[in-house]
């Protein structure tokens, strides 16, 4: 068997060890997590195949040139409110914005870019938002979202030197 893919299933693989050891050791603690596996899996299938299309969709209808444009490393700030924007109007659990970040990434989108969309799907989202301002309070929900835009930011930037050039066009195949 090729050493790679074993590296790649070994992390499952002990992890299904671990799940059958809970569960003959602690049967019900085992039928629960087998449980929380499955409506997590129920979740994925859900919200997966509907992104799937919507990434077909912008490999479609957004050329390229149009997305290093608006999102590449000569966009300066109107990129990254484009990222910030569709990362904070975003729906769906936050694996799916890695599908949507590879393919900005394969069109031409600049790192720190994508790095602001994931960072903005994680902490900005607008429901989010209105959730907090109505159940912690207005002062909690803007002070909140004028923290996280900043540190969204300088981590980007961090992430963007540290990364070379070589490292981000490996990652683009």
């Amino acid at each position: 068997m090729n050493a790679r893919l074993v590296r790649r299933l070994a992390g499952p693989a002990a992890a299904m060890a671990l799940l059958g050891v809970v569960w003959l050791l602690v049967p019900a603690r085992g039928e629960a997590a087998v449980e929380v596996i499955g409506m997590s899996l129920k979740e994925m299938l859900l919200v997966i195949p509907p992104i799937f299309v919507l990434l077909g969709l912008l490999d479609v209808w957004i050329s390229r040139e149009q997305l290093m444009r608006f999102m590449g490393g000569a966009s300066g700030v109107r990129g990254t409110t484009i990222a910030f924007l569709m990362g904070s109007v975003a729906a769906g659990p936050l694996y799916a914005a890695f599908p949507v970040a590879t393919v900005l990434m394969r069109k031409g989108a600049s790192l720190f870019n994508v790095m602001v969309f994931i960072g903005a799907w994680s902490t900005t989202k607008v429901p989010m938002f209105l959730f907090e301002y109505a159940a912690l309070g207005s002062m909690f929900a803007v002070t909140r979202l004028l923290a996280n835009i900043p540190a969204i930011l300088i981590m980007s930037a961090i992430i963007a030197r540290v990364v070379s050039k070589e490292q981000y066009h490996e990652l683009t195949g």
